[in-house]
């Protein structure tokens, strides 16, 4: 069977660096970053906590 190239769905997908944000974790208030710009009314994790928060 033939292989299908496929495009890339990884976080090098060829469009150069990410912009990255800073933002406090609303749960530990540690800084961090967030590929995505943080809106004040909605809540940001730091990586330890929404790991915790997923695996509830």
């Amino acid at each position: 069977m033939e292989r299908k190239d496929y495009p890339s769905r990884g976080r090098d997908s060829g469009r150069g660096p990410q912009k990255m944000y800073k933002a406090k974790c609303s749960d530990c208030d540690q800084e961090t970053e967030v590929p995505f710009e943080p809106d004040p009314d909605r809540p940001v994790y730091c990586r330890e906590c929404y790991a915790k928060r997923k695996s509830r």
